[in-house]
C-alpha cells in the first residue's frame, strides 16, 4: 500500500522530498490539487470541500497512511479527516514553535511567511499564543511565491525583486529566524536568503512532519521495502505526460541543492 501525499499544487513535493530520505523505500501516491490552486486566496468554505472530496479520492486507492503537505488545509480540515478515515492522517503547520525556541528572551523576532489563509486561521493564531508566551512573531502572507512556484518560475532575478517589494516595509535585522509556513516556499530559499541578513535561519515543517509519519508506521509495523516509486496525479487524474513527470522530479533535484 502507498503512502498519500495532498497538496493544493507542487509545494507538497517538498515535503515528500523529505519523506524519500527518511523512508526511501516506500511507496508514494502524489495528489495535486491544480484545478483549484492557490488555495490561501480562497474562502475556507470552498478549500474545505476540495480536501475532502480530493482525499475521498486518495482514500479509494487504498493508501496506509495520508500526509496533508499543505499548511493551509491542515489548518483548516485536519481534525475532521482524522475522523473520516481509518488510516492515519498527518498534518504540517508553520514551524513556530522550534523558532521560537531558539530565540525566546533574545533581542531577535521571528517571521512567518505563509498564504492568506493560513495567517488568519484560528488553529495557526492559537499556535502563536501558545508557544509564543510574549515573544515576538510578525507574519506577512506571499502568495506570489505559490504563483511562481506552480508556473514552474524560479529565476532569483524574478523573485528577488518580488521578495524584496513585499518586505520593504519590515527591518529585516531583527529578524532571527523565517518561518517558510507554506509549502510552496522552500523552493525559494535562495532567493530569500539574497534579501535576508546573512545571519538569519529559515525552517519549514518538512522534516518534522517526515519524522512523524516514519515515527507513525514504525509503531504501526507498517514500513515497506518498496521502490520509492511515486504515481502523480492532478484533481484526480494520472500524471502520463513524461515532460510534466520530468519537471516534477527536477524539483526534487532543486530541493536536493539546497538540503
Amino acid at each position: 500500500m502507498r503512502i498519500g501525499f495532498f497538496d493544493s499544487g507542487i509545494g507538497g513535493l517538498t515535503v515528500l522530498h523529505q519523506a524519500l530520505r527518511f523512508l526511501p523505500h516506500e511507496d508514494y501516491l502524489f495528489y495535486a490539487d491544480t484545478l483549484h490552486v492557490p488555495y490561501g486566496e480562497k474562502t475556507k468554505d470552498e478549500v474545505r470541500e476540495y480536501i475532502l472530496d480530493a482525499v475521498d479520492f486518495i482514500a479509494a486507492q487504498k493508501v496506509k497512511a495520508l500526509v496533508i503537505a499543505c499548511n493551509t488545509a491542515t489548518s483548516i480540515v485536519i481534525e475532521e479527516l482524522r475522523t473520516r478515515y481509518d488510516f492515519p492522517v498527518i498534518g504540517i503547520e508553520p514551524a513556530v514553535k522550534p523558532a521560537i525556541e531558539r530565540w525566546a528572551g533574545k533581542q531577535k523576532k521571528v517571521l512567518v511567511l505563509a498564504t492568506n489563509l493560513t495567517l488568519k486561521e484560528k488553529k495557526y493564531n492559537d499556535l502563536v499564543q501558545r508557544i509564543g508566551q510574549g515573544e515576538s512573531v510578525d507574519s506577512l502572507p506571499l502568495p506570489g511565491l505559490v504563483q511562481f512556484a506552480e508556473n514552474f518560475v524560479f529565476d532569483e532575478e524574478k523573485i528577488v525583486p518580488y521578495l524584496e517589494k513585499e518586505l520593504s516595509l519590515f527591518d529585516l535585522n531583527q529578524y532571527g529566524t523565517v518561518v517558510l509556513g507554506c509549502t510552496h516556499f522552500p523552493y525559494f530559499e535562495n532567493s530569500l536568503r539574497r534579501v535576508f541578513p546573512k545571519d538569519v535561519d529559515f525552517i519549514s515543517g518538512s522534516i518534522g512532519t517526515a519524522k512523524h509519519l516514519k515515527q507513525i508506521l514504525e509503531l504501526k509495523n507498517q514500513v515497506n521495502q518498496g521502490t520509492g516509486d511515486i504515481l502523480f496525479f492532478k484533481s484526480g487524474v494520472k500524471v502520463e505526460d513524461t515532460l510534466l513527470l520530468a519537471n516534477y522530479h527536477s524539483l526534487f533535484e532543486v530541493l536536493d541543492k539546497l538540503s
